[in-house]
């Protein structure tokens, strides 16, 4: 074994060692948290629950420092397209079953929905629907494609989704504020549209996998965020 090819084979150690500890610190911080949250509710102690909430800040950061230093292990060998090919693959896994699972609410709350008089802002809903959906397919075929130019124009249209929900949340709550008998039909709505803007968030995320899984740690062009629900006074 030359020098050179022995010094990359201890780096390479090293760093699956340092990932791996940094795994179990995040695994015992948690598990810290947890036995702590749990003693908590026993003595109802408000000041200790506040600074778990606050820890929790800790074991965010380490679980950013994993991410980075598992990418930085897995891109080092000659695979590096076979494995982002892969993660990418997990990562449009797990946003592709949070759809269905948004789906699914929205199918629940419409039972309920449907014991009120009908509301003419299902229209709206409708409306936000089928964007949603669109960018779904839209970047299920960019995905299927690899066209990561496409993901991109899907991702940056997000915005649009986000200018459409904050129309129609503030529609519901002035329609609310104007009929007390509204509130629970639109309540109803206004979780349906929520969990329409998350969707977006997520075929958001899948555009953004299929980049990565084209061009690596290349930057992707900046976007708009025009979510205002939380500015809404």
């Amino acid at each position: 074994m030359t020098n050179q090819h022995h010094h990359i084979v201890k780096s390479h150690d090293d760093e699956r060692r340092q990932l791996l500890g940094e795994i179990l610190r995040m695994g015992e911080m948690a598990a810290s948290q947890l036995e702590s949250a749990l003693d908590v509710i026993e003595r109802r102690d408000d000041r200790a629950a506040e600074r778990i909430i606050a820890n929790d800040e800790a074991i965010d950061a380490l679980e950013l420092r994993v991410g980075h230093d598992a990418m930085k292990l897995a891109l080092r060998g000659p695979l590096a397209r076979d494995l982002r090919e892969i993660l990418a693959a997990l990562r449009i896994a797990s946003d592709i079953e949070r759809i269905g699972d948004y789906a699914s609410n929205m199918a629940k709350r419409s039972i309920a929905l449907n014991l009120a008089p009908p509301l003419p802002h299902t229209r709206g809903l409708s409306a936000l629907g089928k964007l949603v959906a669109s960018q779904v397919r839209d970047v299920l075929r960019a995905y299927n494609e690899g066209d990561a130019e496409a993901a991109q124009r899907v991702r940056a249209r997000d915005a649009d989704v986000d200018t459409q929900y904050t129309g129609l949340f503030r529609e519901l709550l002035t329609y609310m504020m104007e009929d007390a008998r509204a509130i629970t039909p639109c309540t109803h709505l206004l979780f349906m549209a929520k969990n329409l803007e998350r969707v977006g968030d997520h075929a958001t995320n899948i555009a953004e996998n299929v980049w990565f899984q084209e061009y690596g740690e290349l930057p992707m062009p900046p976007r708009n965020k025009r979510d205002e629900t939380d500015t809404v006074g």
